[in-house]
């Protein structure tokens, strides 16, 4: 996607409401999951859990290219923690 351009190709738009695997935002995706491993066993989320939190995410109003609008995170990274949660109480 060409930000600089005032006028984006119609094949550059991408979902508003993806994660940011689904968005193309291979990079920080990658920086992401770097940092997901780098969480303490004791403090992340298990996959199941972990999963069924970024399903939610995925069907939230609030999810904008990758980043929830609401709070500001990104889901991939905040649904890794155990104890963190969702500003709308989803999860």
């Amino acid at each position: 996607m060409n930000l600089g351009s005032n006028n984006p190709n119609k094949d550059d738009k991408f979902c508003l409401q993806c994660l940011l695997k689904e968005a193309n935002k291979g990079d920080m995706l990658k920086t992401i999951k770097e940092h997901i491993k780098k969480i303490a066993d004791k403090d992340k989320s298990d996959y199941e859990e972990y999963q069924r939190r970024l399903k939610i995410c995925l069907g939230c109003e609030w999810l904008s290219e990758g980043t929830c609008l609401k709070c500001g995170c990104y889901p991939e990274f905040k649904a890794a923690f155990l104890k963190q949660k969702c500003p709308y109480k989803k999860w």
